[in-house]
Formats: structure tokens, sequence, C-alpha cells
């Protein structure tokens, strides 16, 4: 049989003409079937947990573990209402942990408690239990005058408890280092590790390096004078922004955030509380707890006129009236040479 043959025997299969009152299969999908076209949202994944509205969209769950803080490269996570995991990045030294649980063991202060810590790829995250309450710079506005000052009274006399922890130099729990961009610089790295002083002239050296360094040598000898003795080294928690006080009902629930924590000079945490940059919440409530804090004579005035010869500007404020008064004090001398003379 020639290919020709082949060809005819087997016919085409016959076309059916569409019927004007039948419509086609595709008239029917596109006139017949619901088109449902839902909006596609971003496929974009979060940078903190990889979940994207898209993957969102398509399930029906909703997460109980969420960021309520972050700063820099660090963040706090709330893992439902119980517990906290903080994630430090590598530029922190994280000692909180080990500070909470020595804080736990030595004194009564209401700290949160160490679950699980852990490093992972330069990270630090540490799993402790949740302070119950909210925060002080949440609850600040719905505040009583009398319940701000009883809050601030009840952590002036937890922070007593600190006072009797003391070192023979300045350090970390455990002969770790500690961390404080004012106490201690190195070639420009704020966060470098604090060598262990153990003297008013090891301490006052390492604050100097962060003078601006147009202040000149006689401010300098006049700001060291006025510097207070740093003995006895003694435990401070280093950072009591409000942000760092729990609270609940008008009383105080807690104190958090342990990771800068260390023996300072004794002096430390009254003048760590006279500058914020939180705004001016947390300036009141840091005047309300000095309030209640043991003083210490002439650190105010040395820490205020310290922190601003740190900054750039030298020809305003404190900066200004210090420096102006280290030339009226020079012309004063140099006036009483001549009539003794």
């Amino acid at each position: 049989m020639t290919p020709a043959e082949t060809a005819t025997e087997t016919p085409a299969e016959p076309t059916a003409k569409p019927n004007a009152e039948s419509p086609t299969e595709s008239a029917t999908e596109t006139e017949d079937e619901p088109v449902f076209n839902f909006p596609r949202l971003s496929t974009v994944p979060c940078s903190a947990c990889t979940f994207s509205p898209e993957r969102q969209r398509c399930c029906s769950y909703d997460s109980h573990v969420k960021i309520f803080y972050e700063a820099g490269d660090r963040a706090t996570w709330a893992l439902g209402s119980d517990w906290i995991l903080k994630d430090l990045g590598p530029r922190h030294a994280n000692a909180e942990a080990l500070n909470a649980c020595f804080v736990k063991e030595n004194t009564t202060i209401p700290v949160p408690t160490i679950i699980a810590d852990h490093k992972d790829s330069g990270h630090t995250l540490t799993l402790m239990t949740r302070i119950p309450g909210e925060p002080l710079n949440v609850a600040w506005p719905k505040l009583t005058d009398s319940e701000k000052e009883k809050i601030a009274e009840q952590t002036a006399e937890y922070l007593l408890q600190l006072r009797a922890l003391q070192s023979d130099c300045i350090k970390g729990v455990g002969d770790h280092p500690t961390y404080s961009h004012w106490l201690y610089e190195e070639d420009g790295q704020a966060n470098a590790p604090c060598p262990f002083f153990t003297s008013d002239e090891e301490t006052w050296n390492g604050l100097a390096r962060r003078l601006n360094p147009a202040v000149p040598e006689k401010a300098r000898r006049r700001l060291r004078s006025y510097m207070p003795p740093v003995e006895p080294f003694t435990f401070t928690h280093n950072d009591l922004t409000h942000v760092n006080i729990m609270v609940k009902d008008g009383e105080l629930t807690g104190i958090i955030d342990w990771e800068g924590a260390g023996y300072y000079p004794v002096w430390w945490q009254y003048t760590s509380n006279i500058i914020t940059l939180e705004g001016e919440d947390d300036a009141q409530w840091k005047r309300l707890l000095r309030k209640y804090m043991p003083k210490i004579d002439g650190a105010y005035w040395f820490w205020v006129y310290y922190y601003f010869l740190c900054r750039k500007d030298l020809e305003s404020g404190p900066a200004k009236k210090f420096l102006d008064q280290c030339d009226e004090s020079e012309d004063s001398e140099g006036e009483a040479t001549e009539r003794e003379d």
C-alpha cells in the first residue's frame, strides 16, 4: 500500500460547526464560570521573621512572636505573654544572663529569670521570663504624681541593695570587662572593653580620652579636681532609663536590661541619671529618681561639665560657662601674684 493510499484510508475527524445557540467551550469558560481575581500582596519577606503579606494571606496563622523593641543591631521579641527573647548583634558584648542571675542571687530586686543563653553567628540570644506590667515610658502619661514618686522611691530603695556589692576595681561579674563609651574608648572605638581601673587617676585618664581635643590643659586640670573619689567600686545597673523600669497599677514590678551592669565608680549610678537622650519624660523620671538616691558631693556638676566638654560645641551652655570660669580663675590668680610681688 502506497503512502497516498494510506492517507486516503485514514479520513480526518469531521469538524463540527458551532451552533449559534450553543456556546463553544471557550465561550463557556469566560461567560458561565466565575473568575476569581485575588489581589496579590507583597511577597517580600520580613527581614526579621521571613514571613510576607502574601504568605500571611494564604493561611490563618496569627503569630504570637513579635518584635516590640529595637535599637541598632539588637531587638527584643515577645514570645507570647510570658517569655522574652533578646537578640543582640555582634557589636554588643552581652552579660545580661550573667548579671541578671547575679542580682537575683544577691538581692531581692525583681529581675527576669534567665531560661537559656546561646550564641549563634555572632549574635547572643537570651531567653527569659517577662516581668509583668508595662515599661514606665508607656505608663508615664497615665500615672499620677504620687504614683511617680512612689515608683521612684521603690526603685531607689532597691538600688541601695546594689551598693553593698563592691569590688576593688572596675569590672564585670566573673572578672569580665565592662563596656561603657563614657568611661573608656580606644582608637575611636566607643564599645571597647574597659581596663580594670583601680584608682582615681586611672579612671580619670579613661574619662579624659573622650574630652574634646580643644579643651585646654588648664580646664582639664580643673575638671579633674572636680571628680569625686571613685572608691568603693559599686555594682551598678548603668541604664535606668524609663524604658527599663516595669510598672503595674502604680507600683514597680521589676528592673530589666542588665546587659551593661558591673562594678563602677561609687557615683556612677547617680551621674548616669543626669543626662538623657530619651526625651522630657525620661528627664523628669531621672530627676525624680535622683531625689531618692544617695547624694555624692560634687558629682552632679562634675558630670554636667564633663558631658558638655566632650561635645563638639564648646561655645555654648555649660561647656562655655566652665571654660570662662577657668579663664577668670587664671586672671584672678595672676592679679594675686602681682599684688604679692
